[in-house]
């Protein structure tokens, strides 16, 4: 059982999940109800099936494998907001070290391209 980010905004107490294809509404039910302590009013599933469109080295169709889908809904007053895994970083500490990093790259690129000044103006690339 999954947790799934949908794709399609839903009310906050309602939750997607990927699940088993074996698993029942009453399954999910349970399994969210005694193992997470959670307070479930509904359960609805659906099926997705998989790409049928790609084909493999032989030429024989390739199928991704079908799965279940569950929007579970929450009990009274229950809502669920996914983790904010990347928080934002302070930005000015960030910025600031980029532009030194920029500034310091960008001197050694202009040493680099400076010529050699004991060729007496002639190209790099015109051998002497």
């Amino acid at each position: 059982m999954l947790a799934v980010r949908p794709g399609v905004p839903q009310p906050e107490d309602t939750v997607q999940f990927r699940v088993s294809m074996e698993m029942t509404k009453l399954d999910i039910r349970n399994y969210l109800e005694r193992i997470y302590n959670v307070p479930v009013a509904a359960v609805r599933t659906r099926i997705q099936y998989g790409a049928n469109n790609k084909r493999n080295h032989r030429n024989q169709r390739v199928k991704k494998p079908d799965y279940k889908v569950a929007y579970v809904q929450l009990g009274q007053g229950q809502t669920f907001q996914f983790p904010n895994l990347f928080p934002e970083k302070e930005q000015d500490a960030e910025t600031r070290s980029f532009d030194d990093f920029r500034d310091k790259f960008m001197e050694k690129e202009e040493q680099k391209q400076e010529g050699d000044p004991r060729r007496g103006g002639v190209p790099d690339w015109f051998g002497l």
